[in-house]
C-alpha cells in the first residue's frame, strides 16, 4: 500500500529517469573478425565475465573487414568514455601496418592501450601421410625449393610465421593463400599442401583426430594444449618464438582513471580459474599486465615483423 501510494505521488516524468538509473551500463566490445572465428570466440568467453566485474552489459559487436582495422576505426571515432572498446589480435597492430599503403588510423596516436589478455602460439603442421616425419626432414625439403604452404590469407599470423620460418632457415617457400584457415586445412589434410602454420587453438582438434601431424610450436616453452610437441628452439632453430596475442584497447583520450578501472576489471577476469582452464585447453596463455607493458610489447613486435613483411602487400 505504501509503495502504491508513493508511486501515485511520483511525477510521471520522473519514472523514465528512475528506470534509466536502474539500467546497467552497456559497453560495446568491437571485434574485427567474423563471428565464429578464434578472436570472436575468445571475446565472447571474456565479455560476460568482464561485464560482471564492471557491473555492465558487455555486448560483442563484429565489424569484420579491412584486415581487422574496420573495428579499430569505429573505436578511435567513439567517445572516450570507456563504453566502446576493441578486442583485437596483435596482427592488426603489428603486421598489417607494414602491408597496407595507409592505415585508417594511427595505432599509437589514436588508441589507448587498456589491457593485455592472452598470448597464443602457432604450430607447424604436415598431413598425416606426409613423408616429412620430422622438422629436419622438412627443412631439408624446403632448402631444395620444393615446399608449399597454405595460410588463411596474406598478412595472417599463419602467413607471416611461414615467411619468418623461411627466413630463419634460408629457404624459399611457395605461398598458397586461402580465404580462411578451414579450406587451407582441408587441402593440407588432403595432401595438396606440404605444410601449414595454424593457431594451436584451432589446430588441436585436427591433431587429436590424427589427420595432421604437429612438428614444432612457435613458443619459448611447450604449450599445455600440445605438451608432446617440441619448440623450435628444442629442435635447433633459435629465435623463433613469435606467436601472437589479444589485447583490449579504447580510443585515445580515455581518462587514466577509466583505463585503470578497466584494466583492473580485466585482470580480475584473467584470474578466474575456470576461464584459465578453458583458455589453456584452447592453447592460450593468460597475460595479465599493464597498458604500458602491452604498448611496449606491440612496439617491439612491430619492428620484428618489418623485415619479414618486406615485399608483401595486401593493398
Amino acid at each position: 500500500m505504501k509503495r502504491r501510494a508513493l508511486l501515485a505521488l511520483t511525477p510521471l516524468a520522473v519514472l523514465p529517469l528512475m528506470a534509466q538509473a536502474q539500467a546497467p551500463q552497456t559497453v560495446r566490445l568491437l571485434v574485427g573478425y567474423p563471428a565464429g572465428g578464434a578472436v570472436d570466440a575468445a571475446a565472447r568467453q571474456f565479455a560476460p565475465l568482464f561485464g560482471r566485474e564492471l557491473g555492465a552489459n558487455v555486448v560483442v559487436e563484429n565489424r569484420p573487414g579491412a584486415n581487422g582495422t574496420l573495428a579499430g576505426d569505429v573505436v578511435v571515432r567513439a567517445p572516450a568514455d570507456g563504453n566502446t572498446l576493441w578486442f583485437t589480435a596483435s596482427s592488426t597492430l603489428t603486421i598489417v601496418p607494414h602491408l597496407v599503403k595507409k592505415m585508417p588510423f594511427d595505432p599509437v596516436r589514436d588508441l589507448a592501450p587498456v589491457a593485455p589478455l592472452i598470448t597464443f602460439s602457432n604450430v607447424l603442421l604436415v598431413g598425416k601421410d606426409s613423408p616429412l616425419r620430422t622438422l629436419k626432414d622438412l627443412v631439408a625439403r624446403a632448402k631444395s625449393g620444393q615446399l608449399s604452404y597454405g595460410s588463411p590469407g596474406v598478412g595472417s599470423s599463419s602467413h607471416l610465421s611461414s615467411e619468418l620460418f623461411a627466413d630463419r632457415i634460408g629457404a624459399k617457400l611457395l605461398h598458397v593463400p586461402y580465404k580462411g584457415s578451414a579450406p587451407a586445412m582441408t587441402d593440407l589434410i588432403g595432401g595438396q599442401l606440404d605444410m601449414m602454420f595454424d593457431i594451436i587453438g584451432s589446430a588441436r582438434t585436427h591433431v587429436a583426430s590424427g589427420r595432421v601431424r604437429p612438428l614444432a610450436v612457435t613458443a619459448q616453452q611447450r604449450n599445455p594444449a600440445l605438451p608432446e610437441v617440441p619448440t623450435f628452439a628444442e629442435l635447433g632453430i633459435a629465435n623463433f618464438d613469435q606467436g601472437g596475442w589479444y589485447g583490449l584497447y579504447g580510443p585515445s583520450g580515455l581518462p587514466a582513471a577509466s583505463v585503470a578501472r578497466l584494466n583492473a576489471a580485466a585482470r580480475r577476469v584473467l584470474a578466474q580459474t575456470e576461464l584459465q582452464r578453458q583458455w589453456s585447453e584452447q592453447g592460450y596463455v593468460v597475460w595479465p599486465g599493464t597498458p604500458e607493458g602491452m604498448a611496449q610489447h606491440a612496439a617491439a613486435e612491430l619492428q620484428v615483423w618489418k623485415p619479414v613483411t618486406r615485399g608483401i602487400s595486401i593493398d
